[in-house]
């Protein structure tokens, strides 16, 4: 893929805060037109990534490119070309939305008139427009965040940035955000999100990059993360905790890796190349031992399995002695 295919590049960026490591090495390739999870547990980086690549924090060494244009030495070129929502809301709560909005328009170099006309479709965009005239200070939280996503897209940016978007935000404002990037990224805008969120990530991002310690640890689709865990998995809860051994024999028989158990909960699960068969068979393994259990099933690996398995802790586990991503 071409570079003129590809809005966000980046490679071998390095970035110290005194002796710690923010950045360490990252690699970053984002196709144009996109949405692009950066995943990783507090302190991983990601907030780091993001502000160097929207100009906002000058990186050791490494390069990086967005919209074709160097960071760098292009700086105000390329900030002409994207947007960045980061983590708190930046809108002026003294203000009304609509106040809000106008103000950032003029900011952006509207004319009075393309300000307000703009600051109309972007309330009612995003379900704003009754509460157009209320300070921000009155807002609820994901109503503050929807102002500040709204702000942001004041012009349609090429490059949008999006740092943890959601945080702190009800079901509903959540899916409202979700709606608008996905509408974006089907207009063309290229999406970089990062977030703890492992839904978030799934249900948006085509492709994943899971940063750990500064650097990528691995990238591919969900699907593709989640395959890295070892594929479809076969779970038995047994009734009595004394046939965990048997059973566990007995799940090896299928399992396409040692079985794992979990006396606690009474559990055993194992990975298995064909879950289908494998529950079969052990359905009736389990009947011919006349052993009782509480429940048998094959599921697929979720991305939080896959993230534990790549970087050893869950999503929103800080690293110990690092710096905020």
């Amino acid at each position: 893929m071409t570079t003129e295919q590809n809005a966000v590049i980046a490679a071998g960026l390095r970035k110290r805060y005194g002796p710690t490591r923010a950045l360490d090495g990252l690699d970053l390739t984002v196709p144009a037109g996109t949405v692009h999870g950066l995943l990783g547990p507090n302190g991983a980086g990601k907030t780091t990534a993001v502000r160097v690549l929207a100009t906002l924090l000058r990186f050791d060494s490494g390069r990086a490119r967005v919209c074709g244009l160097d960071v760098r030495r292009d700086a105000e070129r390329v900030r002409e070309r994207i947007a960045l929502t980061g983590q708190y809301a930046a809108v002026d709560e003294t203000l009304s939305g609509r106040q809000n909005l106008i103000l950032f328009g003029r900011l952006f170099k509207l004319g009075t008139r393309a300000a307000r006309l703009r600051a109309e479709e972007l309330l009612e965009r995003f379900g704003l427009a009754e509460a157009a005239d209320r300070s921000a200070g009155q807002y609820s939280g994901g109503m503050r965040r929807r102002l500040d996503l709204a702000a942001s897209l004041i012009r349609t940016p090429r490059v949008l940035f999006l740092d943890e978007p959601t945080t702190g935000l009800d079901p509903r404002s959540r899916n409202q955000v979700w709606d608008t990037v996905r509408e974006l990224a089907a207009g063309g805008t290229t999406v970089l999100l990062t977030t703890q969120y492992l839904e978030e990530a799934d249900r948006l991002a085509r492709r994943i990059s899971v940063i750990d310690a500064g650097r990528v640890v691995a990238e591919g689709t969900a699907d593709e993360l989640k395959a890295r865990t070892g594929g479809d998995r076969l779970e038995v809860v047994a009734r009595e905790a004394a046939d965990l051994p048997e059973v566990s024999r007995l799940v090896a028989r299928v399992a396409a890796g040692p079985p794992v158990s979990d006396r606690e909960l009474r559990r055993i699960g194992a990975p298995v190349a064909d879950r289908m068969t494998a529950l079969t068979e052990t359905v009736r393994a389990l009947h011919d031992a006349g052993i009782t259990v509480e429940d048998i099933g094959s599921r697929r690996p979720t991305l939080d399995e896959a993230f534990l398995h790549l970087t050893g802790r869950r999503a929103g586990a800080p690293e110990t002695g690092r710096v905020p991503s």
